[in-house]
């Protein structure tokens, strides 16, 4: 192929992937520079959920599982399915709960929260939110916020809860590939030519200057890419940004994109890829495949049996942490114990140690100990850490909040540059005519 053409057929593939990208990723750059300090933000506004009626250091907390107890005692529609083991001193206990199947519809019942707050001391109920409800109220803000950057707030539709999570892992993919699409439209006429062709790229290569302007280095023509000139057209300026801030970031780009389609497809596309071509260590609950919403997997191990096989097991291996939390996957009929001393979970990035417990017998099946494994698991566990920036603690929260918005910014220039060349080609149809 020519590589004029060539040119031409990435110009349309980068516009195309750009106008199909930019609304999705304008949205989830700036809800992720928000929710990369989404527990704070969480704490700040809603003191009344966090915060413990009662600070008496003699008023001891009720055990963890006491408190499962009272509350889905008090609600038989919901299932707990998340709590801490040890919550900090001075704040409530949370807990997850999801409904249970209504066995007159068939289909789960109708709960207006799953997200509950209890006063440690004593289980009473502080407050109940519904995590991830569409509203812009102080309560539900941040949770609003942060299901929006993931998946768009794509109902479930027929038992499934992955629709919008499957989607903007589809638009993960296309971004992924737009920015490779985007380095190249930035390489000089000749660089492109000659990458185009497999040639080496050379100053002899590159030498197409006209008469008068001599021999310049790859580098030279290269450069005005990477800079933005302040004192030109209000246009001008526009498409230097967006030119200039893809390129001084692009490696930062390319590793939020892999990152977002890693974690939003990792059972559909990206532990497959990474099972051909490397040793990845089976995962009890990537390896599974989930049931319907409507159909969970009532355990016959409860809660304490989960965490009494786990901690077993942690003794064995000689782990210090002590049981910081318990999930229940019911779509998925396992247990997680997760490991770390109370307040750790949030600064974490995920990289805790934990034990998969079936929840048909309470066997150990696996689990995830972080830097543990084979190239591949490790590779799997960073997904989020580096998604999120916090691999780097407060300085990657930083600068990915930062990253957030540049996303933001070059979703917006590139749809001026759109309209800009779009208006200018009308116009050139219509003097031609």
């Amino acid at each position: 192929m020519h590589w004029g053409n060539m040119r031409h057929a990435f110009v349309l593939v980068h516009r195309w992937a750009g106008l199909f990208t930019a609304v999705f990723l304008f949205i989830a750059g700036l809800t992720g520079a928000v929710i990369s300090w989404d527990h704070e933000l969480d704490e700040w506004l809603n003191p009344h959920l966090f915060d413990a009626r009662i600070t008496d250091l003699a008023a001891a907390p009720l055990p963890a599982l006491t408190l499962v107890e009272k509350l889905e005692a008090a609600d038989p529609k919901a299932k707990v399915t998340f709590f801490t083991l040890a919550g900090e001193r001075g704040h409530t206990s949370q807990f997850s709960v999801e409904p249970r199947v209504d066995p007159s519809t068939g289909q789960p019942y109708v709960l207006d929260y799953n997200q509950v707050f209890l006063e440690p001391s004593t289980g009473d109920v502080v407050g109940k939110r519904y995590w991830g409800r569409i509203s812009l109220d102080p309560e539900n803000l941040l949770p609003f916020l942060y299901k929006l950057h993931y998946s768009m707030h794509i109902p479930d539709f027929n038992n499934i809860d992955r629709w919008g999570v499957w989607f903007m892992g589809i638009v993960g993919i296309v971004w992924l590939f737009d920015c490779f699409v985007g380095l190249y439209l930035t390489f000089p006429q000749r660089a492109r030519r000659s990458f185009s062709v497999g040639a080496a790229v050379s100053d002899a290569v590159l030498d197409d200057s006209p008469a008068g302007v001599g021999r310049r280095s790859w580098w030279q023509r290269w450069r005005p890419a990477w800079q933005i000139k302040w004192s030109g057209s209000a246009y001008r300026i526009n498409f230097d940004v967006h030119r200039a801030f893809g390129l001084w970031l692009w490696a930062m780009l390319l590793i939020v994109a892999f990152t977002s389609v890693s974690m939003n497809l990792g059972n559909e596309i990206v532990r497959p890829i990474l099972s051909a071509i490397s040793s990845l260590t089976p995962d009890a609950f990537d390896d599974r495949t989930p049931t319907p919403l409507n159909k969970p997997i009532t355990p016959a191990v409860s809660f304490a049996g989960a965490i009494d096989a786990a901690k077993g097991e942690a003794s064995r291996r000689g782990w210090d942490e002590p049981a910081g939390s318990a999930f229940y996957g019911q779509q998925y009929g396992l247990y997680a114990i997760m490991f770390f001393a109370p307040g750790e979970e949030h600064g974490s990035s995920g990289m805790v140690k934990m034990l998969f417990v079936d929840g048909n017998d309470g066997a150990i099946v696996g689990g995830r100990v972080p830097w543990e494994g084979t190239a591949a698991d490790v590779f799997m566990q960073l997904q989020f850490p580096l998604h999120s920036g916090r691999i780097a603690g407060m300085p990657g929260r930083v600068a990915l909040s930062i990253m957030g918005i540049v996303v933001a910014i070059l979703s917006a220039t590139g749809i001026v540059i759109w309209f800009k060349k779009r208006h200018a080609r009308r116009l050139a149809v219509r003097r031609a005519r």
